[in-house]
């Protein structure tokens, strides 16, 4: 798997253009296989998204690391995560040195998402609630980034207020079909600025201030 994770970032990373150092790192030493059930690790660096059960996924490594450079980490941020899955984003942010907060409606995937960064050595520094991501976390705000694992409608108000000034929010928006992965950054008090960083394809984020209903959950 160590040879398949470096030509994962060499490959699917840096080739396409994701430059910052410390997310290439964490990525290169963590072992994402670990984050996949044990019939799909054979798949855990592949240039895809991979089902991890529950109509669920685990992005692909791209996405992921994309995500992150596009959320500004930095040591002793305090991040909220929303739709943990397997706890392989929550687990990148921790270990660019974030205190991650990870918001994951499923009790079956919170709670193996739990164990296995424990068993990880991140417990310390991933704080994984079971809840409607969409609407964030209040008693954490302001955070000083949120990523969005999951597809919204729309930008959620809940998830904008939620941001310190200067921080960002990064999630995808659009139809359950096709979205854009946006990065918002709040600039003001009531100031937020929006950029595109281009189409995506995500599960649907369920909730209040997301879709009513996720047509494809269902068993593992």
């Amino acid at each position: 798997m160590a040879a398949s994770r470096a030509a994962m970032v060499s490959r699917q990373l840096r080739e396409r253009g994701i430059a910052d150092e410390r997310v290439l790192g964490v990525m290169a030493s963590l072992p994402r296989e670990r984050f996949l059930p044990d019939e799909r690790r054979g798949h855990a660096y592949d240039d895809a998204a991979v089902p991890v059960g529950f109509g669920q996924t685990i992005s692909q490594p791209f996405i992921v690391a994309r995500m992150t450079e596009l959320v500004r980490v930095a040591d002793g941020d305090r991040v909220l995560d929303i739709g943990t899955g397997t706890g392989y984003q929550a687990a990148v942010l921790a270990g660019l040195g974030a205190t991650v907060v990870s918001i994951e409606r499923n009790p079956d995937l919170a709670a193996s998402a739990r164990a296995r960064l424990d068993d990880l050595g991140l417990g310390d520094r991933v704080e994984i609630r079971i809840g409607d991501g969409s609407v964030g976390a209040t008693d954490g705000a302001p955070w000083d980034g949120i990523v969005v694992g999951a597809a919204a409608p729309t930008v959620p108000d809940e998830l904008r207020g939620q941001l310190a000034i200067g921080a960002r929010l990064v999630i995808p928006v659009g139809t359950r079909d096709r979205q854009e992965l946006l990065s918002v950054e709040r600039t003001a008090p009531n100031d937020w600025v929006e950029r595109s960083d281009g189409p995506c394809l995500f599960v649907p984020l369920v909730g209040a201030a997301g879709w009513a209903d996720d047509p494809r959950a269902g068993p593992a």
